[in-house]
Parts: structure tokens; C-alpha cells; sequence
């Protein structure tokens, strides 16, 4: 499967939460299915997300790229350093996650 073409389909016919804050934020409330971060995403922010998808048993996928390569997937013109998918739309990107 084509992970950045599932992400883009993702953002253009679903809802998906970008940044850091606010997927944090979903996380604590136990919403989503699956948050994406990017390769470069700083470590406490990296640390967070997966202590808090733990407790909320949503499944975190680690994108082999930067922060700068997942916004110009999201088709946005700033870097994206964490995003959730809330409905991934017509996309197959809860696939990766099994």
C-alpha cells in the first residue's frame, strides 16, 4: 500500500486533526484511529503521543519522512509533525496498522 497516497486521499475525503497540540489533545480524550508522526518530531512530543495512544489503545504509525515531506503529502505548506486520523474517507490507510 501507498502510504503517502493513502494520507493525502485521508485528508482530502476525510477528518484528520493536524499538530502536535491537538492530536495530543484527541489522544487524551480516547479520539481517533490512528495518529501518523513524522520521523523528526521532537522527542517529548514523540514520548507523549505514545504514552497516551497506549493508554487509549490507538495505533501510532511513524511516517518515513520529516515534518516537511507529511505537510507536502497533507497537500499544506507548513510542516506537520503529528496528525490523527479521525475518518480516513475513501482512503485504506487504517490498513498499515493491520
Amino acid at each position: 500500500m501507498d502510504v503517502e497516497r493513502g494520507i493525502r486521499v485521508a485528508v482530502d475525503t476525510g477528518n484528520v486533526t493536524l499538530g502536535s497540540n491537538k492530536t495530543i489533545q484527541a489522544l487524551k480524550l480516547g479520539k481517533g484511529k490512528l495518529v501518523i508522526i513524522a520521523e523528526n518530531c521532537p522527542k517529548e512530543v514523540t514520548e507523549d503521543v505514545m504514552q497516551y495512544s497506549k493508554l487509549s489503545e490507538i495505533p501510532v504509525y511513524t511516517f518515513q519522512g520529516t515534518s516537511v515531506d507529511l505537510g507536502s503529502v497533507c497537500g499544506k505548506p507548513f510542516t506537520v509533525a503529528t496528525m490523527m486520523v479521525n475518518d480516513p474517507g475513501d482512503s485504506t490507510i487504517l490498513e498499515i496498522v493491520g
